[in-house]
């Protein structure tokens, strides 16, 4: 929504697509006013980034206001009506009302933003790995019990989508695993062992699996 002092509408409430496309409509509608601009978001978790940061490049003035600065400043309306349309007014007329006192957001703001946003998604992936971690070491308990013993975290997941069940270690001769066992390690970076696959191989050998190899869901299921 686009005002002028004195509550002048220049341009009603209109939607934003995160595409190039949008943004530059949203570009070339600014650039033809020839008043000073100014431009007031609120900050909505990372809804609002991808514009912010697409004006930020283009160095308009742009204003990001909190939504408790603007919970606030929503209390004075005596219409407690809570649309899109009725929002982009209030945070039009925000940007009237305190015109002069309009904070510009600086890119070291937006740095911060984006790690504060890294460090979220790097949390949620840690859990979600931690889980799959969890899952797998116990689908291994019917398929190759032990294993978790020999190898740890990323190793064992990287085996395991190499060998996901021991009837594929005994199906080999043991000459024949170790040589898969060196190949595969050289290749994923990992330290060659030669007792640490004599140890794999008897564990295979000497192991009861709970589950067979041959229920189709098995290694889909490992996988």
């Amino acid at each position: 929504m686009y005002f002028k002092a004195y509550g002048e509408i220049v341009s009603m409430p209109f939607d934003i697509e995160h595409t190039d496309i949008s943004l530059n409509e949203l570009k070339q509608m600014l650039l033809r006013f020839n008043d000073e601009v100014k431009i007031v978001m609120e900050a909505t978790g990372v809804y609002h980034l991808p514009i912010l940061y697409y004006l930020l490049e283009v160095n308009w003035f742009v204003s990001v206001v909190s939504p408790l600065a603007m919970k606030k400043y929503r209390s004075r309306d005596l219409r407690k009506v809570k649309t899109d349309k009725r929002d982009a007014m209030n945070i039009a007329d925000y940007g009237i009302d305190y015109w002069y006192r309009l904070e510009r957001f600086e890119s070291q703001e937006a740095v911060c933003n984006e790690l504060k946003l890294l460090r979220r998604q790097y949390r949620s992936y840690m859990d979600m790995r931690i889980k799959a971690v969890m899952n797998l070491t116990h689908l291994l308990d019917y398929t190759m019990p032990g294993i978790k013993s020999l190898l740890k975290d990323d190793k064992l997941s990287d085996f395991v989508s190499e060998f996901w069940h021991f009837d594929k270690i005994k199906q080999l001769s043991e000459h024949r695993f170790i040589e898969r066992y060196n190949k595969w390690a050289k290749k994923n970076g990992y330290h060659q062992s030669a007792s640490k696959t004599e140890k794999i191989y008897y564990l295979a050998s000497n192991g009861i699996p709970s589950i067979s190899s041959t229920i189709p869901s098995t290694k889909m299921l490992v996988e």
